[in-house]
């Protein structure tokens, strides 16, 4: 091979990157290697295919990259995706070594291969960055790595992709939450990751870290996989782990989330997803939901620990549509939530948000022109386990404070439909076990929650203590227990504004300062069938409102109630069949 050659022989790169980089069976994979010589068309300047087979190597030193951890190497790595990518596809080699980079673009068929040694590590300069190629505006910012319009595009290797983003830490966020003003917001640092409309995108075994921003924006693309991809991204406000956008055929597999924003967001219309055997953490949320018609969605055998924003989280609004959504196999541990579902049809997006700064696909939902009440349905949650602290606590790993505001105490499952037409449909929960830390009031078990299904926190705390239901139709409780560490002056379950509920073989912590383990607020068509109480309780059931009726209580233990029911505000005593 001569001296200006960048491409490798199979043999020249197993040399070089050694046993571990094998390991990772890239070698193995890649078809027959061609020679792949760095040529210059004469009269436009542009690399020029002299491969007539893909598959070649590109070992990014040999387009002069440095990797001392100093040089700007940006433009060698950029030349070496080039060529790769004019010659028909390869694999571009990060080896050994620290490569300081700015953006960079990776396009069709070219697979960026991490040694175990080798890093990408974004420099510290933001003159080195600008916005993704061809990516959307509103949906990026600047970016150290990108590809759009693309097929066939890969991350891989043991290696690692760092964003260097405490370099870009100001103390602020880009306020684009509730009641904040996004022109006041901190946009100006680079994404780590951003796939915009690419097909067949393959991200695996990497280490992504310390983005200044998002770590892996992966907006309208089509057959994705992520595996055994590792992220640790706490060094800034907004950092969030995947956020995917409207994308389709999505498997996320034995992945290990460490992240500070939303560690696996759903925004828009994504569909036929399946998250499996991977773990969480998080400050804020891990499944956030938000806007557009996500459906065909499968979330199963997942951990996660220490996250104080609610693990699942969704919010939708007119002109949304979320259905066929599954969770299950979940372990919990230290959360706050755990599960808020929300659908508010009538709330607009503050006037204060811009569009460049959000996700496009997300602001479906606050669109004045969308025609119907958003719809909400038939969503699923089966074997959890989880235990539920009253308030978040610090991150050990997170180098600035979090704020935890009133409304995130002592939280609960929350099912939502903030107004009449906002109806929540067939929602169950199966075989769940929860324990919560305890500790309401009687003045939080009697307050009224406002009629809006915003973020948690702008909700408050919840009358309830396990499950709070509003404007539900086609609930289903089967084999839940929800126990309290601490006496809590709130019944176990709230089903305000419920119709058709099946309640079999509920356990809960009763509690004497408690009106009821259950409050039923105006419900209709209920089933309650073999409860239990785990230790007194003034009642099991009281039944509130004069449009409460069809309600049905059937056996179960409840020799530690004073009574089984009592009933106010309006609630006749022919509106429950009891059959104890």
């Amino acid at each position: 091979m001569s001296n200006n050659d960048p491409s490798m022989t199979r043999r020249q790169w197993v040399g070089m990157v050694g046993a571990p980089a094998l390991a990772t069976a890239v070698a193995a994979a890649l078809p027959e290697i061609a020679s792949a010589q760095t040529a210059t068309d004469s009269s436009t300047g542009s690399l020029a295919s002299t491969s007539p087979l893909p598959g070649a190597i590109y070992d990014i030193t040999q387009f002069g990259a440095k990797g001392d951890g100093k040089t700007l190497d940006s433009d060698a790595v950029q030349r070496a995706i080039d060529q790769c990518h004019v010659n028909g596809g390869g694999t571009v080699l990060v080896p050994r070594g620290t490569f300081v980079v700015g953006t960079l673009e990776l396009k069709s068929n070219v697979t960026l291969h991490l040694a175990v040694a080798g890093k990408l590590l974004g420099s510290p300069d933001i003159n080195h960055y600008r916005a993704g190629n061809k990516i959307p505006r509103g949906n990026g910012n600047i970016v150290l790595i990108s590809a759009a319009d693309a097929e066939n595009v890969t991350i891989e290797g043991r290696g690692t992709i760092d964003g260097n983003g405490a370099k870009f830490f100001t103390g602020k966020g880009d306020n684009t939450g509730p009641g904040q003003d996004s022109s006041q917001g901190y946009f100006n640092r680079p994404h780590l990751l951003i796939f915009s409309k690419v097909r067949n995108l393959l991200i695996r075994d990497v280490f992504l870290t310390a983005s200044a921003y998002h770590c892996c924006r992966i907006l309208n693309c089509r057959y994705v996989r992520c595996e055994g991809v590792r992220i640790h991204n706490r060094v800034n406000k907004n950092n969030d782990g995947f956020h995917f956008n409207s994308s389709e055929y999505v498997n996320i597999t034995n992945c290990n989330i460490a992240c500070q924003d939303d560690a696996c967001a759903l925004f828009g219309s994504n569909k036929y997803v399946t998250v499996t055997n991977c773990s969480f953490s998080t400050r804020w949320s891990i499944f956030r939901f938000g806007g557009g018609n996500p459906e065909q969605i499968a979330i199963s055998n997942c951990l996660i620990y220490d996250t104080f924003g609610c693990p699942i989280k969704m919010r939708f609004g007119r002109g949304s549509r979320a259905e066929n959504i599954s969770f299950s196999n979940l372990v919990m541990h230290n959360v706050t939530g755990p599960i808020s579902i929300g659908l508010d049809s009538r709330r607009r997006r503050s006037s204060t948000t811009t569009q460049a700064t959000q996700p496009s696909a997300a602001t479906s939902s606050a669109t004045s022109t969308a025609p119907t009440s958003g719809v909400v349905r038939n969503i699923s949650f089966n074997h959890i386990r989880a235990n539920v602290v009253a308030q978040g606590f610090q991150h050990e790993d997170l180098p600035f404070p979090s704020d935890f505001r009133p409304g995130e105490l002592r939280s609960c499952i929350v099912i939502n439909g903030a107004n009449a037409d906002d109806v929540i449909k067939n929602i169950s929960l199966t075989d769940v076990h929860i324990t919560f830390a305890g500790g309401g009031t009687a003045e939080e078990a009697a307050r009224e929650i406002p009629k809006m299904a915003g973020e948690y926190f702008e909700i408050g705390t919840p009358s309830a203590y396990g499950v709070y239901a509003r404007n539900a139709r086609g609930l289903t409780l089967h084999n839940v227990r929800l126990e309290t560490e601490q006496p809590d002056a709130r019944p176990a379950v709230v089903l305000d504004h419920v119709e058709d509920a099946s309640i079999h073989g509920l356990a809960v912590t009763g509690d004497t300062q408690a009106a009821a383990a259950m409050r039923l607020v105006d419900a209709r068509r209920v089933h309650v069938a073999g409860a239990r109480l785990l230790a007194p309780a003034a009642a099991l059931v009281r039944v509130e409102g004069s449009s409460s009726a069809r309600i049905t209580i059937d056996g179960g233990d409840i020799a530690d109630a004073a009574t089984p029911v009592t009933f106010a505000a309006g609630a006749s005593e022919q509106a429950v069949k009891l059959r104890v």
